[in-house]
């Protein structure tokens, strides 16, 4: 997810720091980037993403199902109670009797089936939500145990994406926030950009460290100069 904003233009150099770099606090001493790897929540249990419930694929894939059971049920009930089976069901009978394993319609219908398998296989075996970041976990309180919460990966990059235009110098700034790494790119119309990317550097560090995220995401900040008009 990202977010992005603007102010006005000025030359054309640029200037990034690398994923991973650490940023440095306001008094200069390395910040939360240094921690951006850990994945344990301030209780000291792993945190896991959010599952989601997935209603429409499961629902979708019951009516289906209920359909196709439904309807050949019905069919084998009036053979059995003396009626001839459906033309579909011969015509499908003596086709999966008569056609070779090589035949294309066979591939393709295998194929078909093979991958509609995989993508429900997929959804059981994965948590979704991509777009929720697990929050930690308070300690200390009686009763918040049980308690989780999580943070739209939109909204975290709209916090940093404030935090980022409130840099002097930073005429625009746009932020994309992912489960592990927090891309920031400005453009900075005055002042040096060595300057400038430093205290990004350090704005967006405390930046995410205050979010509370049980995984701190690692910052990369990009600098550059607006390209002239």
């Amino acid at each position: 997810m990202s977010a992005n904003t603007s102010r006005q233009p000025t030359g054309d150099s640029d200037l990034s720091s690398g994923p991973g770099q650490a940023a440095p606090t306001a008094d200069g001493t390395p910040g939360a980037a240094e921690d951006a790897t850990k994945v344990i929540d301030g209780s000291g249990r792993s945190a896991h993403r959010f599952w989601s419930s997935r209603r429409i694929p499961a629902a979708l894939a019951a009516l289906l199902s209920a359909a196709a059971v439904g309807f050949l049920l019905y069919d084998v009930v009036a053979v059995r109670a003396g009626r001839n089976a459906m033309r579909w069901r011969r015509r499908l009978a003596e086709e999966l009797a008569t056609r070779p394993l090589d035949d294309v319609w066979m591939i393709v219908g295998a194929a078909v089936a093979m991958a509609l398998g995989l993508w429900l296989f997929l959804l059981a075996v994965t948590p979704g939500l991509r777009r929720l970041l697990p929050m930690r976990r308070p300690t200390g309180i009686p009763g918040t145990e049980d308690v989780r919460a999580g943070l739209d990966r939109r909204a975290a990059a709209l916090v940093l994406r404030d935090r980022a235009m409130q840099v002097p110098g930073v005429q625009s700034a746009q932020v994309d926030v992912g489960r592990r790494k927090a891309k920031a790119r400005a453009r900075a119309h005055f002042r040096d950009l060595e300057e400038v990317r430093a205290d990004l550097d350090a704005e967006l560090g405390e930046a995410v460290a205050s979010l509370g995220l049980a995984r701190q995401p690692t910052l990369a900040v990009r600098v550059r100069r607006p390209k002239k008009g």
